[in-house]
């Protein structure tokens, strides 16, 4: 499978669900993000994701069934040559950087699952 296993990042900023015909769907409102490159980065040999916009610059967003969603993603940004302003929240992180190495040395799982 090409990239990470066939499996791809994404941000999620909630968790909802709703009903119809009586039947109880749990979603996920999220982001993607893509793959900047073909390979992994040959430095760290993690791979190098990116959160993917439309053409006017906003976020893409999509509803997903929670099913789909298998494993957490332990994200580092590629920081740049600057230092980051004084008043830099943690909070921000995965909307003040461009791109982002996913981490797979954060456990086992991830080292199987995607490596």
């Amino acid at each position: 499978l090409p990239g990470m296993g066939g499996l791809h990042i994404c941000q999620v900023f909630l968790f909802f669900s709703f009903t119809y015909d009586d039947i109880k769907y749990p979603c996920a409102l999220i982001q993607w993000f893509s793959n900047v490159s073909d390979g992994p980065d040959k430095d760290t040999g993690m791979w190098v994701v990116q959160p993917d916009y439309d053409a006017d610059g906003q976020q893409e967003l999509e509803v997903v069934h929670i099913h789909s969603i298998l494993h957490g993603a332990h994200l580092i940004p590629v920081y740049g040559h600057t230092h980051l302003p004084t008043d830099f929240q943690y909070t921000n992180s995965l909307d003040v950087f461009q791109a982002y190495y996913v981490n797979k040395y954060i456990d086992h799982h991830t080292f199987e699952i995607a490596f």
